[in-house]
């Protein structure tokens, strides 16, 4: 009455509807943070070998992880979760990753890279899982969201083995070790 305007406290989004929000809030959080850390890899790896043969290979695959970082900024937004507290760590240990990988080498690039890749893909192949036994309907956008991207992953996987990543001196030492990082950068992004 008398021209008041109507107060909307909070906005209720379709895609919220319903939804196993704690669910949600993890699975997103922590897909932004990996594709975040993935981003800061690349970055690393492309400040030292980016001029040498091997550039244009990761630049295509960083090329890849921008648009998986890029939507899920979007997710982010839609589904209002917050970003881990861990970004500035991972801004560094990522950059840091890629980088001392490469300077391994283009075959420790790719060590790094077969390592993380398979360590996501994984990870993606158990939300995946999580989701569908959630409500695979409900979840469908989500879904497939992150079965393209885990596809991506599982690409990159496979170039990092195309481009000799398994004849880098202690592969098996290396891996282990980045992959044990790797799941710890996940369990802490989901919760933190």
């Amino acid at each position: 009455p008398g021209g008041a305007a109507s107060l909307r406290l909070c906005s209720t989004r379709g895609a919220q509807d319903g939804i196993n929000k704690a669910v949600i809030d993890r699975i997103i959080r922590v897909d932004h943070a990996g594709e975040y850390g993935a981003n800061r890899i690349y970055a690393g790896q492309m400040a030292v070998l980016g001029r040498s043969s091997v550039g244009p290979v990761i630049q295509q695959m960083w090329n890849q992880e921008k648009d998986h970082l890029k939507k899920f900024n979007e997710l982010m937004v839609a589904y209002r979760v917050r970003p881990t507290v861990l970004l500035p760590f991972w801004n560094v240990a990522g950059f840091v990753l890629g980088a001392g990988s490469a300077l391994l080498g283009k075959k420790g690039a790719m060590a790094c890279t077969v390592a993380v890749e398979e360590s996501i893909s994984e990870h993606y192949n158990n939300q995946i899982r999580t989701l569908i036994e959630e409500d695979p309907e409900k979840y469908k956008e989500l879904l497939q969201v992150i079965k393209q991207f885990r596809d991506d992953e599982e690409e990159h996987h496979d170039i990092g083995l195309e481009h000799d990543a398994e004849a880098t001196p202690a592969y098996s030492v290396l891996k282990t070790a980045i992959q044990l990082g790797c799941k710890a950068a996940i369990f802490l992004s989901e919760r933190i």
